[in-house]
């Protein structure tokens, strides 16, 4: 997903990285990187907001469970392929 507009910080990556930023798992740097790109914009944020409101709904049902970091893993990793496949189709669907 990309909303046609150039920022410092590509729509895609900040879209791959929204869980590691939600749960705190990036660095500082990164994590304003992120969170300027989100107030600057408005597709992105909206899309943060859907995933934030998922994550607590998670959080809600589970209680204090965590996953088993390698399902963790295998999630991030299926979320990125997820992100990069919308893109690329998106790009071929505009030409």
């Amino acid at each position: 997903m990309s909303c046609g507009q150039p920022h410092e910080t590509d729509c895609r990556e900040v879209l791959a990285e929204v869980y590691l930023y939600l749960d705190l798992e990036c660095g500082e740097e990164r994590r304003l990187l992120i969170r300027h790109h989100l107030d600057e914009c408005g597709p992105c944020l909206r899309e943060y907001g859907i995933e934030q409101e998922v994550k607590a709904l998670v959080a809600r049902c589970c209680g204090n469970d965590s996953a088993p970091e390698k399902l963790r893993e295998r999630l991030r990793l299926r979320l990125t392929e997820l992100v990069v496949f919308e893109t690329t189709e998106s790009r071929e669907l505009a030409d």
